[in-house]
């Protein structure tokens, strides 16, 4: 059973780094957390390393940006990983091929297309329409409050002809503010179900865990997965990666759960017991929101 938790500092002691979720915990898509700010300061002063893990599809530096844009500190946290760079990795390296159609809102996700430096003879990426593509680069839905249903079709069409799906983002939803958006997630689902292949690189997948220890080992070395705590919202993201990565686990409940978990300021624990069974998740502890 899940340990209820009042504050970060209850536990925080006996981590030496946080791996922490951004949307849903550090800020809701528009505005920072004014508490989760705080406790990530409060951590990082004591000597611990805050290590941000989101399933952005931007690169670093793009997330960087937008958390400013937030109001989120930078002395709120020391490096960032991204779904982003994992999946620009793969994408690079010809994961999905050369000409690949691309899905999501170019004004916000052109930084995927940047080149990589870390790359050694990166692949030359073009993108081309849906029939003339080797590959599928999803970033997010054309539009986050249309059903995913609408790609059916194409996504048909992509099966058939044995296309890959690159996945930036494994998330199905966020909300931004108090509105509820769809997310890659949703799309690689879909097109999963209907027997195409998807390629994950976010959590709760092993590539951006690989990546955030890396990001770790940049700035100290001989942390262990025992010194490590992941927190965030989602229990089929944050919470099912941190706990097959072997790492203790902090669930936000105030996030994407706070209808069925009846978190006002704390989650009511009967709601809770009955959610995290439903979900079949097992969170090493839970709080309301992250302070």
């Amino acid at each position: 059973m899940t340990q209820i938790v009042t504050s970060l500092s209850d536990i925080s002691h006996q981590y030496k780094a946080l791996f922490v979720d951004l949307w849903g915990c550090v800020h809701n898509g528009i505005t920072a957390f004014p508490d989760a700010v705080a406790a990530l300061k409060a951590y990082r002063a004591q000597g611990g390393i805050v290590v941000l893990v989101t399933n952005s599809p931007k690169p670093r530096a793009g997330v960087a940006s937008q958390l400013a844009q937030f109001n989120v500190p930078a002395d709120a946290y020391d490096t960032i990983a991204t779904s982003g760079d994992s999946a620009r990795s793969a994408m690079f390296t010809g994961a999905v091929g050369q000409k690949v159609y691309f899905m999501g809102e170019w004004e916000r996700d052109a930084g995927f297309f940047e080149p990589l430096n870390v790359i050694h003879n990166p692949v030359d990426i073009a993108r081309v329409p849906l029939k003339e593509a080797e590959g599928i680069v999803c970033c997010g839905p054309f539009d986050t409050q249309a059903d995913p249903d609408i790609n059916r079709a194409d996504f048909l069409w992509a099966k058939t002809h044995g296309l890959k799906l690159l996945c930036a983002n494994p998330d199905i939803v966020v909300d931004r503010g108090e509105t509820r958006e769809w997310c890659a997630g949703a799309l690689a689902k879909l097109y999963t179900e209907m027997g195409g292949e998807s390629l994950y690189f976010g959590k709760p997948h092993p590539p951006i865990y690989d990546l955030a220890r890396r990001r770790l080992a940049e700035i100290t070395t001989g942390i262990t997965d025992d010194d490590i705590l992941a927190i965030g919202d989602g229990p089929h993201t944050d919470i099912a990666g941190g706990m097959g990565e072997g790492i203790d686990t902090l669930f936000i409940t105030g996030g994407l759960a706070a209808s069925e978990t009846k978190t006002s300021v704390q989650p009511d624990p009967e709601a809770l017991k009955t959610y995290l069974d439903k979900e079949k998740s097992a969170p090493t502890y839970s709080i309301g929101f992250l302070r």
